[in-house]
């Protein structure tokens, strides 16, 4: 029983923290996602109004967990 439970706990943490990598299509964009947390390591092409302002890609990193943002660089 007891390693039954093992073998369920490391099961269910390897769902809950092990993630996908998802590759947008808005410039290069790669989010890693779990069911716990969401990192997102951002390239966006820029819209016009920015390009025009010597803006031509948004870059960082976005860090969620739970739904909740944490850490967000991307100007």
């Amino acid at each position: 029983m007891k390693k039954k439970l093992i073998v369920v706990t490391c099961i269910l943490l390897l769902v809950l923290l092990f993630p996908t990598p998802l590759y947008l299509k808005d410039g290069g964009t790669v989010e890693y996602k779990a069911i716990l947390y969401k990192i997102s390591k951002v390239h966006r092409i820029a819209s016009d109004e920015d390009r025009e302002a010597d803006k031509e890609f948004y870059e960082g990193i976005i860090i969620e967990v739970f739904g909740i943002e944490i850490f967000n660089n991307v100007k």
